[in-house]
């Protein structure tokens, strides 16, 4: 069973606030709604929010200054800014300033609906990756995941291996596994170290847009583009990019994108003037590219060049051996709260080894948080783990 993912809705707008909530609740969200910026950092206070959709303009406390509290308070939580003014120019400030997505009015339910569910993934991944994080020994600091299992093992000794390398990295499994850690820890055990490290969604940018965000824009360029703008990677020389999803990137991009994997150098959109840089790529993706590569939506020498060190990281399912770590470590975080000196019974623990794990590392914390709030403590029951697993 999955838990309803909680949204914030927030417009001064009655009738478009409450057309968005409905739209959401017929997906099977939970919906909150909020009239302006104050109501919604009231709401955002009780907690539990996945993400947010705000309307970008509401008087003096509007979307980006609500968004700039998101930011600041709670910066796993995405944000989804619409407008009625669909101009370059607040895409892209909207964006720089941490936005998630941007949605133009008017838009069909539907795409409001996969805006949403992508803004959930994103999320769950964040907050996956905050708990790799968390469990990582002293050893393992700057990005590994602990595991007592053959799985997790080759893992390590990739990853050590791959980060003293200068070439393109390729990380890949399924979403929630904890891509992004390894790509950091790519970066961080290696020769860039010191050097700066971004990353770009390739899922959450329209191709004009993602193009003026790896390659940055002259004034300009286009509509809204007031002041000349450095792309990710000229800000990232001297350190590692980070191409998340680097599947999504469009088909016509795709040259530029090898161009300069390739030669290290490429065009600002709207210039003639060759750049040049030295920047290390890692890119990750949840499908299989060589699937992508036959079906005619991805480039074959793209792929070459992203392959060079292919990283697969390992799903919940085939690393089971670490699941009683990770149950130890969320019940002492629940501890750590206040919730209780919580343990779990020997068939209990049983019963999640049996388990496939779809929704990985990120699944079991929903469930164990969902059996510690429904029922009496101190002991997690093995019946109560089938029954949150059905």
């Amino acid at each position: 069973m999955r838990s309803r993912s909680r949204i914030l809705v927030v417009d001064d707008e009655e009738l478009m606030r409450e057309s968005m909530a409905e739209t959401l609740r017929r997906a099977g969200y939970e919906v909150v709604t909020a009239s302006d910026g104050r109501d919604a950092r009231a709401r955002l206070a009780e907690g539990g929010f996945r993400a947010v959709v705000s309307d970008l303009s509401m008087g003096e406390d509007g979307g980006l200054a609500l968004l700039q509290h998101v930011r600041a308070t709670e910066p796993e939580t995405p944000v989804v800014l619409v407008t009625a003014y669909g101009t370059v120019e607040n895409a892209v400030s909207a964006m720089k300033a941490g936005a998630f997505d941007f949605v133009t009015m008017p838009f069909g339910a539907d795409h409001l609906e996969v805006v949403v569910r992508k803004a959930i993934d994103h999320n769950r991944l964040l907050r996956e990756n905050q708990y790799l994080r968390e469990v990582a020994d002293e050893s393992s600091r700057r990005g590994y995941v602990v595991g007592k299992s053959p799985a997790m093992k080759r893992l390590f000794d990739l990853v050590r291996a791959a980060a003293t390398s200068e070439a393109t990295a390729l990380v890949f499994g399924e979403s929630g596994v904890g891509k992004e850690v390894v790509a950091r820890s790519l970066h961080d055990l290696g020769p860039r170290k010191d050097g700066p490290y971004l990353a770009v969604n390739c899922a959450a940018l329209s191709a004009g847009l993602l193009e003026s965000e790896l390659f940055g824009h002259e004034k300009g360029a286009f509509t809204g583009a007031d002041q000349a703008r450095k792309g990710r990677f000229e800000l990232a020389d001297g350190g590692t990019l980070l191409l998340d999803e680097v599947s999504e990137v469009g088909i016509g991009l795709q040259a530029k994108l090898l161009r300069v994997l390739q030669e290290k150098e490429f065009e600002r959109v709207g210039s003639n003037q060759t750049r040049r840089v030295d920047v290390r790529v890692v890119a990750t993706t949840n499908r299989d590219l060589r699937k992508e590569v036959a079906a005619g939506r991805f480039r074959e020498d793209l792929f070459f060049r992203l392959h060079v060190l292919p990283i697969e990281v390992p799903p919940l399912r085939e690393r089971r051996e670490t699941l009683g770590d990770l149950v130890e470590f969320f019940l002492d975080r629940f501890r750590r709260r206040g919730r209780g000196d919580w343990r779990i019974e020997p068939e209990a623990l049983e019963a999640l080894r049996g388990y496939g794990w779809p929704g990985n590392v990120r699944e079991l914390e929903n469930l164990l948080e969902r059996v510690t709030v429904l029922h009496p403590g101190p002991v997690i029951r093995a019946e109560w783990v089938r029954a949150g697993l059905v």
